[in-house]
């Protein structure tokens, strides 16, 4: 069976995705993996790349990369997504991969980026849907919104900027959170989602990306990570809200001990569970179905799908 690799560089983390593709067109995962580097720290005050960050990543990648050709990848797809859209020494990030990683990285536009991830939620929850669905990826630097209809057309997509790292930068600098800068926060969320259509009828809502899984594992207390307890799990707003305060309420070193909250996430957390929190709030719905899947997945299909003969 053909091998394939995705590697997914986000604002806040890595992802490595290896797979088989199998006779009936649908893959199969022999290799998982994701590293907090943090490759859009500062983005969005400076909107340049840090070379701490860009080392962090780069490193990563290289690891990455290697990782899948040992593997048995005959190809690998790297995406770039909302810290490498914006910030001004972009290129030297593409050229620094190539010359270090031996990859090409793609710097997909945020409407591309919605269709990925709704690809991947579709593909796991879309079919036994009993409505439309509704996909939102809370990523560091930014979060989509999909709407699709009950055939799996997607009818509504848009990249907000607005994301963990993102709002944590731009609004938090007490540890932990002042009431005064959580309500700053909720207040730019609050009106960005304002322009979000209304959320179709019926519709199920999928949250993916690492803030909603770690909200998962936090709730449930999941240490080690396991996938499979995550994945197809669901989140409740009433659950959310309260665990947004709680998170909100411990400073970062306490956070960094946990069960199921990665260190190196410690310090955007709080920020993520505003986001989800308003995200449910503007579209009107009272849970959220957990993904453990995302862009990877979406961007596996879209290079190396093929339709079963």
């Amino acid at each position: 069976m053909p091998r394939y690799a995705t590697i997914d560089v986000g604002t806040n983390s890595v992802l490595l995705l290896v797979a088989d593709r199998q006779p009936d067109g649908r893959f199969h995962a022999v290799q998982e993996r994701a590293e907090i580097t943090r490759l859009g720290r500062g983005v969005d005050k400076s909107r340049r790349l840090s070379p701490e960050g860009m080392d962090a990543t780069l490193q990563v990648l290289k690891d990455f990369a290697q990782e899948a050709r040992t593997l048995g990848a005959e190809a690998i797809a790297v995406s770039a997504t909302s810290a490498a859209r914006d910030a001004q020494n972009g290129a030297e990030f593409l050229e620094a991969a190539r010359a270090q990683a031996g990859v090409t990285v793609e710097i997909i536009a945020g409407e591309l980026e919605a269709q990925l991830s709704f690809t991947s939620a579709w593909a796991d929850f879309g079919r036994d849907a009993k409505g439309p669905l509704v996909v939102v990826d809370i990523g560091g630097g930014s979060t989509e919104f999909i709407y699709g209809d009950r055939s799996g057309k997607v009818v509504f997509r848009h990249s907000y900027d607005v994301g963990a790292v993102r709002m944590t930068e731009r609004f938090i600098h007490a540890d932990p959170p002042s009431a005064e800068e959580r309500a700053h926060v909720e207040a730019h969320l609050r009106e960005t989602f304002s322009t979000l259509p209304p959320c179709p009828p019926d519709a199920q809502l999928v949250g993916i990306a690492g803030t909603v899984t770690t909200l998962f594992t936090v709730q449930h207390a999941i240490e080690p990570y396991d996938a499979a307890r995550v994945h197809g799990g669901e989140l409740s707003l009433a659950q959310l809200e309260a665990l947004a305060d709680r998170l909100s309420r411990q400073p970062v070193a306490e956070r960094q001990g946990l069960p199921g909250l990665q260190p190196k996430r410690a310090d955007v957390i709080p920020a993520g569970a505003f986001i989800l929190v308003e995200s449910l709030k503007a579209l009107g719905l009272g849970r959220c179905r957990v993904s453990d899947r995302g862009l990877r997945w979406g961007l596996l299909s879209h290079r190396f799908g093929a339709t079963p003969s």
